[in-house]
């Protein structure tokens, strides 16, 4: 050997003093890619995005909600400057903090959903602790929703058939078609 150590030979893949993840973007792109992420959580109140991406946004999320509990005109000024929309910075004011009063973080939640289908990416819901109500009631709505138009287009499938099994306006519909040619 030439004089070379051990040590200056080999290499190594310890990440010291490397925090944070690059998600494979470049700096202006992350940035923004964590801050659509963050205000999509606020909004919806639950995401589903890939484990990574969800790891690298809760610490944002986390900031946001602490500022929203401070409550102060300053801190409603900083959370606007991250957020996108104003209304994610209303409800972040109005509704999400004042449910995290006496916790001290931990107000997110990732929960691993399996593989996406079309690259096998590790997918995982992304959700905001206590939102299990506004939840429910998202799906309650859509499921009501989905009822009444399954009720509609029943109906009207009934009223399609009534007017095929009618005997005057089977014959002038037959009638019509041989007309025609």
């Amino acid at each position: 050997m030439r004089g070379d150590t051990l040590s200056s030979r080999r290499t190594t893949n310890m990440r010291h003093q490397k925090a944070g993840w690059k998600l494979g973007r470049n700096t202006e792109h992350r940035r923004a890619l964590l801050r659509n992420l963050v205000t999509s959580l606020i909004v919806e109140e639950r995401i589903e995005t890939t484990i990574t991406k969800a790891k690298a946004m809760r610490p944002h999320v986390e900031k946001m909600i602490t500022l929203g509990k401070r409550g102060d005109v300053a801190a409603r000024r900083q959370a606007a400057s991250y957020l996108m929309t104003r209304d994610a910075v209303d409800k972040l004011f109005d509704k999400i903090s004042p449910r995290y009063g006496d916790r001290n973080g931990g107000y997110v939640r990732i929960v691993h959903a399996g593989f996406r289908r079309g690259d096998g990416g590790d997918v995982a819901f992304v959700e905001l602790l206590g939102s299990e109500a506004t939840l429910d009631e998202k799906r309650q709505k859509r499921a009501e929703l989905r009822a009444k138009r399954a009720e509609e287009s029943r109906k009207a499938l009934e009223a399609a058939q009534a007017e095929a099994q009618e005997p005057g306006g089977s014959e002038e519909a037959a009638g019509e078609s041989t007309e025609e040619k």
